[in-house]
């Protein structure tokens, strides 16, 4: 029994093994009836499928498939006993590509639209930042509890307040600090202290103190605020 080396090396001049997209049984047939490696200069194709599938040798016996594929390419006659030309009008390897190519072109169509409909569903991440904000009053005379429930009285989606104090500064003027969280595609922070500005009886500044991003938000600390944001 010899391979018939002419028909395989056109049979895997388009394909990786002899039978589908993973090496098989039919592959360890042809490989093992070929017995050893063939000369690379006249069977390139060949050359390089033998390689690969020696690398498998251990795996060889568990392998899925059938030999039945590879039985196409082995024969009783050497691959030398009819010329090349003779031997490829025989088999009608456009058919046979066209049939695999159609095939891979299903098969490539129901990845693509499980994948897009995989990707469909699955739930869009909301990017989110905790902001600490400080608004400075005009002097000790402001009203603080009056200049909090206006900055508290901005209500926008993607704008949650949060905890808040007051931190003394000097010449007992107190400053507000205030916690929230804003979803980051609806809330510009620029235009929320505008807004706040706009208080300027109570406003003379506002300051980003602190600004943490949603990927910073597994740390214990943001989980209690974001815990108490969800009591106030």
């Amino acid at each position: 029994m010899s391979v018939n080396l002419v028909t395989l090396e056109a049979h895997l001049a388009t394909r990786s093994y002899v039978e589908g997209y993973t090496p098989s049984q039919a592959d360890v047939h042809v490989f093992t009836t070929l017995g050893s490696a063939p000369d690379a200069s006249a069977h390139p194709n060949v050359s390089r499928w033998y390689s690969h599938i020696k690398s498998y040798t251990a795996e060889h016996t568990s392998l899925p498939g059938t030999s039945t594929a590879g039985a196409a390419f082995v024969g009783a006659a050497s691959a030398s006993a009819a010329p090349a030309a003779e031997e490829e009008e025989e088999i009608d390897l456009f058919g046979e590509d066209e049939e695999e190519d159609a095939e891979a072109e299903r098969v490539k169509a129901e990845r693509v639209a499980a994948y897009n409909a995989k990707k469909a569903n699955k739930p869009k991440t909301v990017a989110k930042s905790v902001v600490t904000l400080e608004v400075k009053p005009w002097d000790d005379e402001t009203d603080m509890a009056a200049l909090e429930a206006a900055v508290r009285s901005i209500e926008q989606e993607g704008l949650l307040w949060g905890a808040s104090k007051l931190v003394p500064i000097g010449y007992g003027i107190k400053k507000l600090q205030i916690t929230l969280v804003v979803e980051d595609e609806k809330v510009s922070t620029d235009e929320l202290q505008e807004k706040i500005a706009e208080f300027e009886d109570y406003v003379q500044s506002t300051d980003i103190a602190a600004m943490q991003s949603k990927s910073s938000l597994h740390h214990p600390v943001i989980r209690i605020l974001m815990f108490l944001f969800t009591e106030l």
